[in-house]
């Protein structure tokens, strides 16, 4: 409560020991030489000062000792602070005058007992309006102007005020305004009667209070390291995402508005302000921004990489609101310790990258895909490269600092040359993505050795290959790589099914004549022999293969197609009129054109024929009378 040695001061006749007053002192000067006024006018203010104070004595046996002066009249309370005011001006006179005065002694006891009103008034509309001073609506109040002097504040019952925030002002609004008016008038007030000191030290109390509390209903610990080391990564998970949601609240929203209501209620006090906003905000906001360095500390893995650029995002997207938030120097460490997490999280994701690199690379297994499929490995990976490319805000900046460190010409070939600084970024996001896609190529090379069969190595690749174009065309990556990478690509794609086709099917295509010739009736029957052989080899072999895309799949079989059926058919037409009479015709023909169609259809599906149940099997139901149909 208020002390009445805080009136000493008044005792000096010197001006220099009067409190300094923000903005008010140089309105009234000490001097009565450049005043109008009298002696009488001064004490008759006191007069009229006793009479509005005394009434709100706290310390009396009447009512006024337990109802608040605010919310029982803004009459009187805006009497009473427009009192306060005059008492003021009335005892710097008097002490220029008579500092033994029993007319300031008197003001001395009335300016006591009205800061100690003030004082419990200040502490009241704190901690009873707390539904009032919450940070959503403190916010909604940025646009009243805060640079009105006390005595003003409070004019017309705050409607004047209330007006500068626009006519659609909600009614919680509304209330919220006259809140923060009150706590205004009162605190400057009290500063400038040299209680700042009273009032400041029950505003940081409360409102701290409310701050602290506020972050931990959001989830905000104290953070320390030693409970980062005890945590699993799926309990860490968790808490990362609750800070991301947290963290917006709290900086957008809670030390946003604390920010405000500081900076309204200690309008008059630049340094006052600045106290009492590090006060309230410092220790909790550098304890939010504690979090991100912690976990980024922790045991580097490529698979943490997307929470760590969560975190990343997060702190870059609420760096404007820190930055303007927490502009005072005393407070200046929490955008500091923002910085250092944003940049220890930069290491930790640039190490996940390199990671994932290497653990590419290092990939030893063994197990062959059946049939020439798609590697597990091509899925994992391109997976999650796609689900990097997401993050490519984040990433670009990180891998721009981080060059590869070696030769990548033939990369950057593919990829559109960049023109603009934001282009450079990308540019060098894109050669990493490129890069990571070249370490996985070589490696499925490498795996695709493993297979005995030459056919089955470039369908392996061709299966791979065309997942990982796919993947390209269908994500983020597309943007990134650009369509000259999928053009090189594709071109290397149609290579190994071209090779494919040649590993796998060459017997086949030259089990027949290579140019029109007449054949004798054994030499027809020779080739017919040949062909039938080649042919359910190659089919038994194949049948087993497996090319889950349709797209690769019908490719693949429109081509064998092409290349088959039309020279067997020249051939079927013109060869099986020779052989009409021989006997067991059905064995030595055992296809038609149509039927070498259907065969070819149902490659790919992974389906191997045995021996035991070879074509011929398949193929001997066909009557005579339908193998010698030519036309077929």
């Amino acid at each position: 409560m208020a002390k009445k040695a805080k009136f000493a001061f008044f005792s000096s006749s010197s001006p220099k020991s009067l409190p300094s007053s923000p903005s008010s002192f140089t309105s009234f000067p000490a001097s009565p030489l450049s005043q109008n006024f009298t002696q009488s006018s001064m004490e008759e203010a006191v007069e009229r000062a006793e009479a509005v104070i005394r009434k709100w004595d706290p310390n009396t046996p009447s009512f006024t000792k337990i109802v608040s002066l605010f919310n029982h009249s803004r009459k009187e309370a805006k009497e009473f602070i427009i009192c306060v005011r005059d008492l003021r001006k009335a005892m710097h006179f008097l002490v220029s005058q008579d500092s033994q005065s029993h007319k300031l002694a008197l003001a001395q006891t009335l300016m006591q007992i009205a800061m100690t009103r003030l004082e419990k008034e200040f502490f009241q509309i704190l901690s009873s309006n707390r539904d009032k001073l919450d940070p959503e609506s403190v916010s909604g109040q940025s646009s009243i102007s805060s640079n009105s002097e006390f005595e003003d504040i409070m004019q017309s019952d705050d409607e004047d005020e209330i007006k500068k925030a626009g006519e659609s002002i909600t009614q919680v609004e509304k209330a919220s305004a006259v809140v923060m008016s009150d706590l205004k008038a009162i605190a400057e007030s009290m500063i400038s009667c040299g209680y700042g000191k009273e009032c400041v030290k029950i505003y940081k109390r409360i409102r701290k209070s409310i701050v602290d509390e506020g972050l931990s209903l959001l989830g905000i610990e104290t953070y320390k390291a030693p409970r980062f080391h005890r945590t699993d990564w799926v309990t860490l998970e968790h808490m990362i995402k609750n800070w991301i949601r947290a963290a917006k609240i709290g900086v957008a929203t809670l030390f946003r508005g604390e920010k405000l209501l500081c900076d309204h209620v200690f309008s008059a006090s630049n340094s006052t302000r600045e106290s009492c906003f590090y006060e309230i905000a410092y220790e909790a906001a550098t304890n939010l921004f504690k979090f991100p360095e912690f976990v980024a500390k922790e045991k580097k893995s490529h698979e943490r990489i997307f929470s760590l650029m969560d975190l990343q995002a997060a702190i870059s997207d609420l760096w404007q609101d820190v930055e303007m938030i927490f502009h005072f120097g005393s407070v200046a460490g929490v955008k500091s310790q923002a910085l250092s997490s944003l940049e220890k999280l930069k290491v930790s994701i640039h190490s996940a990258v390199v990671d994932f690199e290497s653990t590419i690379q290092k990939d030893s297994t063994k197990t062959l895909t059946p049939g020439g499929g798609v590697h597990k490995l091509t899925r994992s990976t391109m997976s999650f490269i796609s689900s990097l490319s997401k993050h490519s805000r984040v990433l670009s900046e990180i891998l721009a600092d981080h060059p590869l460190p070696r030769n990548t010409g033939s990369l950057e070939s593919y990829i559109r040359t960049p023109v603009s600084e934001n282009e450079e970024r990308n540019h060098a996001l894109s050669v990493h993505f490129a890069w990571l896609i070249l370490v996985l190529l070589c490696k499925l090379d490498t795996k695709a050795e493993h297979y005995k069969d030459v056919s089955l190595s470039y369908l392996f690749l061709a299966n791979n290959l065309h997942f990982i174009i796919e993947t390209v065309r269908s994500t983020h990556l597309r943007d990134l790589l650009g369509d000259n990478w999928l053009t090189k690509h594709s071109d290397k794609l149609n290579a190994y099914a071209a090779n494919y086709e040649i590993a796998a099917w060459s017997n086949v295509y030259m089990s027949l004549p290579e140019e029109p010739t007449e054949l004798s009736p054994e030499e027809a029957k020779t080739y017919f022999k040949r062909f039938h052989t080649a042919f359910e080899e190659a089919y038994m072999k194949q049948s087993s293969r497996v090319v889950s895309d349709s797209k690769l799949r019908d490719g693949l079989k429109v081509s064998i197609a092409k290349k088959l059926v039309p020279e067997y058919r020249e051939f079927y037409r013109k060869y099986l009129p020779m052989l009409g009479q021989e006997r067991n015709i059905e064995m030595l023909v055992r296809f038609k054109p149509d039927n070498l169609e259907n065969y070819i259809s149902d490659l790919f599906h992974g389906t191997p024929i045995l021996a035991s149940s070879s074509v011929s099997s398949s193929s001997s139901s066909s009557s005579w009378m339908s193998l010698g149909c030519v036309s077929g």
